[in-house]
């Protein structure tokens, strides 16, 4: 499940400089079903090297999903999905800056692998 505390949320630095980046607003805006590294590179033009550099600052950021998907033949791909509807950032009553993240609600086979890991921390 997610933590409402945000204690799972990224650092404040690693959203601003992944929002701050172009090519990280284009695999963002290009992200509108799951797609594969080599997809997204296709898509936004961007060469592959730098495309799993921008993911991985990505999904630091917390603002994409990478999910494994499985195949037959045993060779497992990576596949990346946007994973926010809302970043904000909000000035505090005690003057410090606060960010807010609004997640998608969560599949039900994304709350069970949840409940999962949780049990698996408690044992």
């Amino acid at each position: 499940m997610r933590d409402p505390s945000g204690a799972d949320e990224p650092e404040f630095q690693a959203v601003v400089d992944a929002l701050d980046d172009e090519d990280c607003h284009d695999i963002i805006e290009s992200l509108t079903e799951a797609m594969t590294a080599s997809e997204i590179s296709e898509s936004c033009d961007i060469p592959l090297s730098t495309t799993y550099r921008k993911l991985d600052l990505l999904t630091e950021a917390s603002l994409l999903k990478e999910e494994t998907q499985l195949r037959s033949d045993g060779r497992h791909t990576s596949m990346y999905r946007v994973d926010f509807e809302n970043v904000a950032i909000m000035l505090t009553d005690e003057h410090t800056l606060d960010l807010r993240i609004e997640r998608p609600p969560e599949k039900p086979e994304e709350r069970l692998a949840s409940m999962w890991k949780e049990v698996r921390k408690e044992t």
